[in-house]
């Protein structure tokens, strides 16, 4: 487990995982199912949902950051 993944799952109750690959890294969240959105400011990312909103923190250099079907991906290249 990561800083990272540590910060996600301190705030919220959802599954979250640390991918690394040679050229990238990706966080995955889950959130169940629903909808809302992602948002990345300064190292940290602002995930709305509804009326509730969740920050963590994330890797400087963050390229995307989409939510889809309740599952936030944050993808950061290398």
């Amino acid at each position: 487990m990561t800083e990272y993944t540590q910060s996600i799952r301190g705030d919220i109750d959802a599954v979250a995982r640390h991918y690394e690959y040679d050229d990238s890294a990706i966080i995955v969240a889950d959130f169940g199912f629903v909808t809302g959105s992602v948002d990345v400011v300064d190292g940290t990312a602002i995930v709305v949902i509804d009326d509730d909103q969740y920050e963590f923190d994330v890797p400087a250099g963050v390229d995307r950051a989409v939510m889809n079907n309740g599952v936030v991906s944050i993808e950061v290249e290398r």
